[in-house]
């Protein structure tokens, strides 16, 4: 996520994409964005935080039920194939930048 500042330093703005405004990059899970998303309180933010954790659970439970056989990623509703398909194809742009940490528990979200 990309964020814009005021004079003293705090969020006034985020955008998903950088923008002429908002040019810092933070981490989805950067406690001070969660803190702006959900204006101020804390835990709410720790709790939005586990949730972008529990996403990449969830997605290693997908290829390893696929890989083993269990499902069939055409079995899965047209719209979670979508969502499946856009994180895998951010994870391999992101891995294939070089953007992410070598440390597993390091990469993106």
């Amino acid at each position: 996520m990309y964020v814009q500042r005021d004079e003293e330093g705090h969020i006034q703005l985020v955008s998903r994409e950088e923008t002429p405004v908002c040019v810092e990059f933070l981490p989805a899970d950067s406690p001070e964005l969660l803190a702006f998303l959900s204006e101020g309180e804390p835990g709410k933010a720790r709790f939005q935080a586990s949730d972008l954790a529990f996403v990449r659970v969830l997605e290693d439970v997908i290829d390893l039920l696929m890989d083993k056989g269990v499902i069939r990623f055409t079995e899965l509703p047209e719209a979670a194939q979508q969502k499946v398909m856009e994180r895998q194809s951010l994870r391999r742009r992101l891995n294939g930048l070089h953007l992410v940490s070598e440390r597993e528990d390091d990469d993106v979200i």
